[in-house]
């Protein structure tokens, strides 16, 4: 069975920097398109970032000019740089992505906490 699994997630400062990352767990389906999503108790799933297939992005207006999403088609992934954290980035991320075989996943999240 195909799987996402996202990674590195953690606790940081205001101001700090975290890296998170998506991954298929069995890598036989290309990722055509990735994206990013986060979710805070009680409210709506917010959309973050995407990257197509040609590598043009989007992002939510919330995180333009901090938040930068990245692939690597070599290694099959998909990449959120976070810069300039704040709290209220606090939330789980979870990655989404439309793979080769033409089925979207949704990897399990990965809680961020940005906190003095």
């Amino acid at each position: 069975q195909v799987q996402l699994v996202e990674s590195g997630g953690g606790l940081v400062q205001p101001g700090g920097s975290l890296s998170l990352s998506c991954a298929a767990s069995r890598n036989i389906f290309r990722i055509v398109t990735g994206n990013w999503y986060r979710q805070i108790p009680g409210k709506e799933r917010e959309f973050v970032a995407g990257i197509s297939s040609g590598g043009t992005t989007v992002y939510a207006d919330s995180v333009k000019g901090r938040f930068t999403i990245s692939r690597d088609n070599v290694k099959n992934t998909v990449h959120l740089q976070m810069n300039s954290l704040k709290p209220e980035d606090t939330a789980v991320y979870y990655c989404n992505a439309y793979l080769s075989m033409g089925v979207a996943y949704w990897g399990q999240g990965t809680q961020v906490t940005v906190s003095s």
